[in-house]
């Protein structure tokens, strides 16, 4: 064979190999949804350049256009709502106040309760979260003697009522009491946990954390570990705790290289999991399916009226059986992370709920018994952390507080009440009674002619506006003087104890329709025709590009305050007539 032959045979596989390279990126590229959450490094990118910017008095009671008359009416009711919550939480707000100075979670959590550019003219005490001293069923009691109704659900532990959890830790205490906080050796109730467990998981070895979070990052270096493979599948938009490894987007200030975060419910992420041969496992959070490809909805990203949840468990189901079928033939570790919806969805949780089996499941949240703990249950196979014929060769996992005695009993006890049968029979009608409870919620909503409509997964539910507005975030500070507990992210995720009585979740419908009035009559939701949400986007971008590059205001559109004196730094909206004389 002469040179010349070599060199072209040499050169046609170097071009092959590029092509088959570039095939493969673009398999992976066509697999990740659209938007920014998709793209986990451009997300990070955008979101270091936005500027904060921030509409002063004159522009944050009209930013959507409304009339002068219109922005004074609601001037006074804001006023009055201040008011009427200062004088109903005085002590809660005050010591919020001073536990904001020192605790960075309520400095966050502060920041961050509605869309930035309207966070500096919100009166202080809207942005203060609550301080609690007591529960009793369905409802929660701040300093000042206020009983609201918690739809918080304190992050997804409250499942079955706050009495519930109080009766078991304290039996869990007294059953383990006599051993007190004794670490590493571990207290004979666990022997029952593990048991009870590996019933309702299907699975076969169990290992104790103290975090959801911690049990995820567990249960990813095992699927590693056994597989020999590096990468890990999520799916956009999925929350999996706030471990960088998890988490490659925004949030995350370290560079992730082995996280694949593809689209959900999509034929070509099936294509991604059939073809590639560096994924170690795939993550599933199951409440992803009421919100596919979004994040979990929140307060702080209403810019407009486009909060989109919605449930149907038979799609989700058969796209959940093409993942299992798919992860079986491939090698490929199927974990659910049921750190939230654990004992929520079902007796056994999501896998029960969907009809999947997974090979490792993460449990969190309320399975402690009201206190904290992080579980993974997996095969056998999956849960050792040694190599019988590589010595040196482990997967190091520990934690001090693992298997804490009290944890162990508060769970025992937890595990045992589920199996009764008042509960299972609970279980077994409780997914017909939220639907039912849903649809009497929004039939109540539409005949009170109200812009909103609520969705649900289960007894997690979520409002959505179904007028363009831009002062939606408003709905949770007229909730709260309604008597309503939210979550700090507001009105995106409402989480219901099974402790709701019919009586209860009436109570909390009209806590609505009389909240949801009082808003309508304050002028908040007022309409023109050029107010749509399409206009709405476009006037947040042209405010957020004016605060970046002042020099070019006047050159951008103004679909919603083109009558308005223009207002618009970085800082403020008060300087923009003195940047455009600089141009």
């Amino acid at each position: 064979m002469n040179q010349p032959v070599i060199v072209y045979i040499f050169a046609l596989v170097v071009v092959l190999t590029i092509v088959s390279k570039m095939l493969v990126r673009l398999q992976l590229s066509r697999a990740k949804h659209g938007s920014l959450r998709g793209h986990s490094k451009w997300s990070r990118r955008v979101a270091r350049r936005v500027p904060f910017f921030n509409y002063d008095e004159s522009i944050f009671f009209v930013s959507d256009g409304a009339p002068e008359s219109i922005g004074q009416q609601r001037r006074l009711a804001l006023n009055s709502l201040e008011t009427a919550i200062k004088n109903k939480c005085t002590k809660t707000l005050a010591y919020c106040a001073e536990l904001e100075k020192s605790v960075s979670d309520v400095q966050f959590t502060s920041q961050y309760r509605i869309p930035f550019p309207y966070r500096e003219v919100l009166p202080q005490c809207f942005k203060l979260g609550s301080i609690a001293d007591e529960t009793k069923g369905s409802k929660i009691k701040d300093l000042d003697g206020n009983w609201r109704y918690d739809l918080s659900g304190s992050y997804g532990v409250n499942v079955f009522g706050y009495d519930f959890y109080k009766e078991c830790m304290d039996e869990g205490i007294t059953l383990t009491k006599q051993l007190g906080p004794v670490l590493g050796t571990y207290h004979p109730l666990i022997g029952e946990n593990v048991e009870m467990i590996k019933q309702i998981s299907g699975l076969d070895e169990v290992s104790f954390h103290m975090s959801g979070t911690e049990a995820v990052m567990q249960a990813v270096r095992l699927a590693r570990y056994h597989t020999g493979k590096s990468h890990l599948v999520r799916f956009c938009g999925a929350y999996h705790g706030w471990w960088d490894g998890v988490q490659p987007g925004v949030g995350n200030t370290r560079v992730t290289h082995d996280v694949y975060t593809l689209a959900d419910e999509s034929e070509d992420s099936l294509k991604v999991l059939e073809s590639r041969k560096d994924i170690a496992c795939v993550l599933i959070n199951p409440l992803q399916a009421f919100h596919v490809n979004n994040d979990a909805p929140s307060d702080t990203g209403l810019i407009a009226s486009e909060r989109s949840t919605g449930f149907n468990k038979q799609q989700y189901s058969q796209w959940l059986s093409r993942i299992r079928q798919i992860c079986t033939q491939r090698n490929i570790v199927l974990i659910f992370d049921e750190v939230f919806t654990g004992f929520r969805l079902g007796y056994r949780g999501a896998q029960g709920f969907y009809g999947i089996q997974a090979d490792m499941v993460t449990y969190g949240k309320t399975l402690g018994g009201g206190l904290p703990i992080g579980v993974v249950v997996g095969t056998h196979q999956l849960m050792k952390r040694f190599k019988p014929g590589q010595p040196a060769h482990v997967s190091l996992a520990r934690g001090t507080f693992n298997s804490h005695p009290y944890v162990m009993g508060a769970m025992n006890v937890f595990l045992k009440r589920i199996q009764t049968p008042q509960i299972q029979t609970q279980y077994e009608q409780s997914e017909a009674l939220w639907n039912s409870r849903v649809a009497h919620f929004n039939q109540r909503l539409q005949a009170e002619k109200l812009p909103l409509k609520i969705s649900n997964i289960h007894s997690i539910l979520s409002v959505s506006y179904t007028l363009p507005s831009r002062y939606n975030w408003m709905l949770q500070f007229y909730l709260k003087n309604h008597g309503i507990e939210l979550s700090w992210t507001g009105t995106g995720r409402l989480i219901m104890s099974f402790s709701f009585s019919d009586a209860d979740f009436n109570a909390v419908v009209e806590c609505f329709v009389q909240a949801a009035q009082q808003m309508q009559q304050d002028s908040w939701w007022w309409q023109s025709p050029q107010l749509t949400n399409k206009a709405i986007k476009r006037q947040f971008l042209s405010d957020m590009l004016t605060a970046k590059y002042p020099l070019i205001a006047g050159l951008l559109p103004r679909p919603l305050l083109a009558r308005k004196q223009p207002q618009l730094t970085g800082i403020t909206l008060s300087d923009e007539n003195n940047f455009k004389k600089a141009g």
